[in-house]
């Protein structure tokens, strides 16, 4: 069989085998699916080849109703086309196999909101999933599907990461567009998605990014975003008096969590009160009249009602306008508040969930539960952050994990520190954006002035060889510094790296730039051209040409000996 056919299989075999039949709203026929993966491992151009994927059922994909978690007989519109996030992910090789269950209307961090079912805990039954992403979290951890693609809006693609034991990424509002996905409460919503792996997590996200031409919400990768957390990390962690909600488990898998996050970044306390306080606004202020928007049309018919989700969507109704200007101003300054806060810190460190109930809890007090899960979620997308939610796997506790916040559109830095604290490879799937720029002497991995790049959040990218058509020569500098020039005729390849930088940060790196620097266009061996150091004619008067050494540390490293 070939990669993706095998893929579709294994799949399907996992789903039988798990026998969790309220994970799943709608499920593509097998035989369907198999067929389109014999056509996606024909295509050229197919970076998710071999990968399958689930998409919780308030997101549209082609041919299959989009239920919102209610029952078909009430909405089971057959979607025409897909969403953006989907097209793009299809287009890219991945494979849908179905739509998961959801808390309804997307409204709940528990789980358990939907007709089709509570979605349990994919390692314990007797405990929520979490949700509202809930289906999709569960496929995921339990090997069904590769990764899976949520929502979120006040934690519900990050909180069932917790209970379950994966990766939610949870992007910068704007960066994926919702082109085809329901709103849950405008415009706070975003897609997110689980996996199991951060690398296929990140490469997912990748892929969907950057505006469609649809979406009024979209937008494009900051100019001055850091594309790289720095060699040595801040972060903020909450004071112990922020952390009373969490349960005996909580808190100590939390300790716990945080000796792992000390040893890749430097804690600083940090009173987050705040960011608490703000959370507050979405359900006990005017920002829940979005919830009427997005479902107020379905609460005419009882039939298929969640009794608690209907309740709060039917108590947003009579949310007057001058209120909700008010609480939305209330947020413009809360966002003021978060940015002082977060002032010289690389990101934030906090409990995902202050705990895991059990179905019973939910059952027996399903607003106070649903509520206190929130306690760290609900804030992120108010002040409009990213956020990446990690497991902390530990015997002792169930399903607790951490979540790196960082700044609006600085997902790389929340990805690059997730993958430190996992102690992963740093992802790959976050190279896209920014300029490319060629470095050959006192900027390279290890030489003395490569802080000045990191220091302006620049991403190391490749090791590369200039075509063979330049010359390097020894310049009288502090610190010492080589220059590269063109030598049509005389030249050799030189050995550099590329790293990537955003439009600002590389202006400032320009404005620094001392003389007898130049940046120009440097041709690569592969013909690849890219910005890249040279120095002007007259500062080589005098220096001394190393050309012969191939690269400047093996010119260092020679002279040394």
């Amino acid at each position: 069989m070939t990669l993706s056919t095998s893929a579709v299989v294994r799949a399907f075999a996992a789903i039988e085998a798990a026998d969790r039949p309220e994970i799943w709203i709608s499920l593509r026929p097998e035989a369907e699916v198999i067929a389109e993966a014999a056509e996606v491992d024909a295509a050229a151009h197919a970076p998710l080849r071999g990968m399958v994927f689930a998409v919780k059922d308030n997101i549209d994909v082609a041919g299959l109703p989009t239920t919102l978690g209610l029952p078909l007989s009430r909405r089971g519109d057959i979607a025409e086309q897909d969403a953006t996030a989907v097209a793009r992910l299809r287009a890219a090789g991945a494979i849908v196999i179905g739509k998961t269950n959801l808390d309804q209307f997307a409204t709940g961090l528990v789980g358990t909101r939907s007709p089709y079912g509570a979605v349990r805990n994919a390692w314990w039954p007797e405990r929520i999933s979490g949700g509202s992403s809930s289906g999709s979290a569960v496929a995921v951890a339990l090997g069904m599907v590769d990764f899976a693609l949520g929502t979120d809006t006040a934690g519900s693609g990050r909180i069932p990461a917790a209970l379950n034991r994966i990766v939610g990424i949870k992007p910068s509002l704007g960066l994926v567009p919702v082109t085809g996905m329901r709103d849950a409460c405008r415009p706070f919503d975003t897609i997110t998605v689980f996996a199991r792996e951060l690398e296929v997590a990140t490469l997912a996200s990748q892929i969907m990014y950057g505006p469609d031409g649809h979406d009024g919400l979209a937008r494009e990768w900051p100019v001055d975003a850091r594309l790289a957390a720095p060699e040595h990390p801040t972060l903020a962690v909450p004071l112990e008096a922020n952390l009373a909600s969490l349960d005996n488990e909580a808190r100590a898998a939390w300790r716990e969590a945080i000796e792992h996050w000390s040893a890749v970044a430097e804690l600083r306390p940090l009173d987050i009160t705040p960011l608490l306080n703000s959370a507050r606004l979405l359900y006990e202020g005017a920002i829940v009249a979005g919830r009427f928007a997005a479902a107020g049309e379905f609460m005419s018919d009882h039939a298929g009602l969640d009794p608690t989700v209907a309740s709060i969507v039917r108590a947003a109704e009579p949310v007057p306008a001058w209120r909700y200007v008010a609480d939305r101003a209330k947020l413009d300054d809360a966002r003021t508040t978060a940015s002082v806060l977060l002032d010289g810190l690389d990101g934030l460190v906090i409990p995902t969930a202050p705990g895991h109930p059990t179905l019973a809890e939910v059952a027996a007090d399903p607003i106070g539960v649903n509520s206190w899960l929130g306690t760290f979620t609900n804030f992120v997308n108010l002040l409009d952050l990213a956020a990446i939610a990690v497991p902390h796997v530990d015997a002792s506790s169930r399903g607790f994990g951490t979540t790196v916040v960082t700044r609006a559109g600085e997902d790389r830095v929340a990805a690059d520190l997730a993958a430190r604290v996992l102690g992963v490879d740093r992802p790959s799937g976050f190279d896209g954006e920014g300029v490319d720029l060629a470095v050959f002497g006192a900027h390279l991995t290890g030489q003395p002035l490569n802080g000045q790049l990191r220091e302006l959040g620049a991403r190391f990218v490749r090791s590369v060889q200039t075509a063979p058509s330049y010359s390097l020569f020894a310049l009288d500098t502090t610190p010492p510094k080589p220059g590269l020039v063109p030598r049509r005729d005389l030249g050799a390849s030189i050995a550099g790296e590329v790293w990537r930088i955003s439009p600002v940060g590389l202006t400032r790196f320009l404005s620094a730039l001392p003389a007898p620097m130049t940046l120009g266009a440097i041709t690569l061996s592969d013909g690849e051209s890219v910005i890249g150091f040279s120095c002007t004619v007259d500062a080589l008067e005098g220096a001394r040409e190393i050309t012969e050494f191939g690269s400047w540390p093996e010119y260092l490293a020679q002279r040394a000996v």
